[in-house]
């Protein structure tokens, strides 16, 4: 897909369970229901107990699995992933899970988010003599583990974690034991349920419902979660930890019928719609949402305002993901295959459209142009967050302020630029009220704001130093 029209972009989703007969079909659907957080690139891992087998490939986990590849992974235990690149590229050698063979075990790995100290790692483990089969940062974790000279895996994987800094859940599967691990700051969510005597693990718990788990709890930062044949073991690999979960989950990555500490996705998302309907109410005739994301701020600011909500854009569900665009014209055809605007809904009408967020605006003045051409009189655009101004570098590919156009562009700006009437955003304190603060003691409620406004909850490196350094220059 051209840049051009690229939106955000979650780095994966993981999922894994031990002691089920029927683990890797389990998985399989568990990383179904996570097929939203990436689409590049799926992969199994399972064990018997004595040895390890996964499959992987590039494309969707349908396409992956698609000739009877799950029926080799056999076994009571697996886990799986579904990818989307943020670090490294988009090949083969990159899908999860990575399978390592040692002389006397194997390791299963695969990772959500994005580690910050990466670079600097890899380059202290290549002139140790490591050599790297990957250009993702996920193998970082292995090589750091078998260098640990604790005589424990636990403790080696303990001593490897505290190495490793940014944003990460991991999921590692041996012969013996599936092993959870989230970083300090709890930036992706991860979630503990149960079916039967079978423990899984998740990025979302929407995947609990699809495979008829019982939520059992949350993952919480610097937690290590131990399964075997003895149970559930919950240890720690730092007390220093605080809530910073990313945002954006709440605003866009998840699904609506996930939970993420203890908060519905969709019912915050219909609190930002009705925040933002007090914040930025404008006399209208419908109401409609961008789908999918922004269905739920859409109807939550229509109940508000008490302007009828209608589907005025249609998402088109069978348009091919990798769709090929080598000219502007096919590349604003693309657009109108994958979303219509409904004429009989806008037609003549003062439209209020909702959108969870705008990255480049490329998209969003295309939105606006569809509702224009279906006869809309009046497109005003509202953004059920603030404005994305800051790179993200915990697993969002968005790591320039070049590619944001909040970055670069006033709010009446951008709205000239997107075509529409008028635009507002939710603020700063409506998207943390709206959230409901999981953890009120905490920063912005346990919240990571840092897109919105720079104030990233942990220390940077020096490659991101210089590059926030260069941006603050270039302001002047």
């Amino acid at each position: 897909m051209s840049t051009e029209i690229r939106g955000l972009n979650e780095e994966c989703g993981i999922f894994g369970i031990w002691n089920h007969p029927s683990a890797a079909q389990i998985t399989y659907y568990g990383l179904h229901s996570l097929q939203h957080r990436g689409q590049e690139g799926a992969g199994i891992v399972s064990t018997d107990g004595v040895t390890l087998k996964g499959h992987r490939n590039l494309g969707l986990l349908a396409d992956v699995f698609k000739h009877g590849e799950l029926d080799d992974l056999v076994g009571k235990s697996a886990i799986g992933h579904v990818r989307y690149a943020t670090a490294g590229g988009k090949s083969l050698s990159n899908v999860q899970p990575f399978l390592f063979h040692f002389h006397n075990s194997s390791l299963a790995l695969a990772h959500n988010g994005n580690l910050i100290n990466a670079q600097t790692l890899r380059q202290e483990l290549e002139e140790e003599g490591a050599i790297f089969q990957t250009s993702s940062d996920t193998e970082v974790l292995a090589h750091l583990l078998k260098r640990s000279q604790t005589e424990s895996f636990v403790e080696d994987l303990k001593v490897a974690l505290n190495k490793v800094k940014g944003g990460f859940a991991y999921m590692l599967l041996t012969e013996n034991e599936l092993i959870a691990a989230l970083d300090p700051n709890g930036f992706r969510p991860l979630s503990i349920g149960k079916i039967g005597d079978s423990y899984v693990i998740a990025s979302e718990t929407c995947a609990f419902d699809t495979v008829g788990a019982e939520f059992v709890r949350d993952v919480e930062p610097g937690e290590l979660i131990i399964i075997d044949d003895d149970g559930l073991h919950i240890e720690k690999f730092t007390e220093d930890v605080k809530h910073s979960i990313c945002s954006m989950e709440y605003v866009y990555f998840a699904r609506p019928d996930s939970n993420i500490a203890g908060i519905n996705v969709h019912s915050a998302r219909k609190r930002m719609g009705k925040r933002l309907a007090k914040e930025a109410f404008v006399e209208a005739d419908v109401v409609t949402g961008v789908p999918d994301s922004s269905i739920s701020a859409a109807i939550g600011y229509a109940e508000e305002t008490g302007i009828p909500y209608e589907l005025g854009l249609i998402k088109n569900r069978y348009v091919a993901r990798t769709f090929i665009e080598p000219s502007q014209e096919l590349r604003e055809q693309g657009v109108k295959m994958k979303l219509s605007a409904v004429r009989g809904v806008v037609e003549g009408k003062r439209v209020v459209m909702i959108d969870d967020s705008i990255v480049r605006g490329t998209t969003s003045r295309r939105i606006v142009q569809l509702l224009r051409e279906a006869g809309a009189a009046e497109v005003h655009v509202r953004i059920a967050s603030p404005p994305l101004a800051f790179p993200c570098f915990y697993g969002i590919d968005i790591q320039t302020r070049s590619e944001l156009i909040a970055a670069n562009y006033s709010v009446d700006e951008i709205c000239r630029i997107i075509g529409a009437d008028s635009l507002t955003y939710l603020s700063e304190d409506g998207l943390v009220e709206a959230v409901g603060k999981p953890y009120p003691d905490e920063p912005y409620g346990g919240l990571c704001m840092a897109y919105f406004n720079g104030d990233y909850p942990t220390e940077l490196f020096d490659y991101e130093k210089e590059y926030l350094a260069s941006l603050e220059a270039e302001s002047r």
